[in-house]
């Protein structure tokens, strides 16, 4: 049936990467992809890649700054249980990797971050996912919100709303996995 016919793939999570890579580039920034196939529990992904920012922030290891760090891949998020009558969280991986990168983070100067679900869309959500900047934590904070709430609430999507920092792109109509983006100055 399928004889004679080839399959082209025209969009890669790697050439996603790869054109975020360009663009770093030619802003004049050195980048660092760590992988297209990163998985596991996004808030705990999200910590891994505060820990490499912080780093090359402090003390210019792993990489030298300025730089980029990308990454892409499918992490997942367990829903934690709520207690009876609270209000459910919102959010998807994208939106769970930025909660766990801001808390580990902790308003680490010269680290901004983007975290997307290339599809356009955060889980059921109207967001591709989230922003995080080095005043995250303080400006959630001034709305009475604390980022260890909002993990245990599985709340991204409340959390980033209530500071304006959810990234909302509508639907791209393509999927090529999460995209993650870490500045580092």
């Amino acid at each position: 049936m399928f004889a004679g016919q080839s399959v082209q793939l025209i969009a890669t999570p790697m050439q996603s990467l790869q054109a975020a890579a360009g663009a770093a580039r030619a802003a004049g920034l050195a980048v660092h992809v760590l992988s297209d196939e990163i998985e596991g529990e996004s808030r705990e992904v999200g910590r891994v890649h505060a820990a490499l920012a912080r780093a090359t922030a402090k003390h210019g290891e792993p990489f030298a700054r300025p730089c980029v760090i990308l990454s892409g891949g499918e992490t997942t998020v367990t829903i934690r249980p709520q207690p009876e009558g609270s209000s459910k969280g919102r959010g998807g991986r994208a939106g769970e990797f930025c909660l766990g990168l801001a808390q580990a983070l902790q308003a680490q100067p010269d680290v901004w971050a983007l975290a997307a679900d290339t599809d356009g869309i955060d889980g059921i959500e109207d967001n591709a996912g989230a922003f995080v900047t080095p005043d995250t934590l303080a400006r959630a904070e001034a709305h009475g919100l604390k980022v260890a709430d909002a993990l245990d609430r599985n709340d991204a999507y409340g959390y980033f709303d209530a500071i304006g920092d959810l990234l909302v792109t509508g639907p791209t109509n393509t999927n090529v996995n999460d995209f993650r983006a870490l500045l580092v100055l």
